[in-house]
């Protein structure tokens, strides 16, 4: 498969098989992210995979929805901001940023095979730090539900701006046309 055809097959899945998603597939898709580039190379990032039911129904009550709670298994991405790289200049931390591309990996790797994933950043971190007993320095950045989906991909084209209206040539003012 082609690269563009996996960003095209990548979609947010809400809505779960209840069978795991295999052991090779899995660490697959975690060496995505780990293999993922990040700032000066420093990797600040951690993935918990939660699959037992019984940290699953603790995991869930940080995004108490209905969808949630069918996907068999979620990784919890975590940033090290003791580890992450700062701007000198500004100081600007680059964990977040670093751990995005990471998860990116993950659900493209996931696409790739087959299996769903969705990005969920809405959650309540301080139940998800109270379940994992997160040391302070790292913080739970994004859930990422992993699992076969219940109703395979449509194929439904996706809602996108144009072009023209994020992509420019040496100014705002000279925007990129199709």
């Amino acid at each position: 498969m082609k690269v563009m055809d996996v960003f095209r097959k990548r979609e947010s899945v809400r809505s779960y098989k209840s069978e795991l998603v295999s052991e090779k597939e899995l660490l697959e898709i975690l060496e995505a992210g780990r293999i993922a580039p990040s700032a000066v190379n420093f990797q600040p990032w951690r993935f918990i995979v939660i699959d037992d039911p019984e940290l699953l129904k603790e995991v869930n009550k940080a995004y108490p929805r209905e969808w949630f709670k069918t996907a068999p298994q979620v990784i919890i991405v975590c940033g090290n901001h003791d580890e992450s790289w700062k701007r000198k200049l500004d100081n600007k931390d680059h964990c977040d940023i670093d751990v995005a591309i990471a998860i990116d990996h993950m659900t493209l790797a996931a696409a790739e095979k087959g299996i769903g994933t969705c990005w969920v950043c809405n959650f309540n971190p301080t139940i998800i730090r109270d379940v994992l007993n997160l040391p302070q320095e790292l913080e739970p950045v994004a859930l990422l539900p992993v699992g076969y989906p219940d109703n395979p991909a449509q194929a439904e084209v996706k809602m996108r701006k144009p072009l023209s209206k994020i992509a420019f040539r040496n100014s705002l003012n000279n925007p990129f046309q199709i």
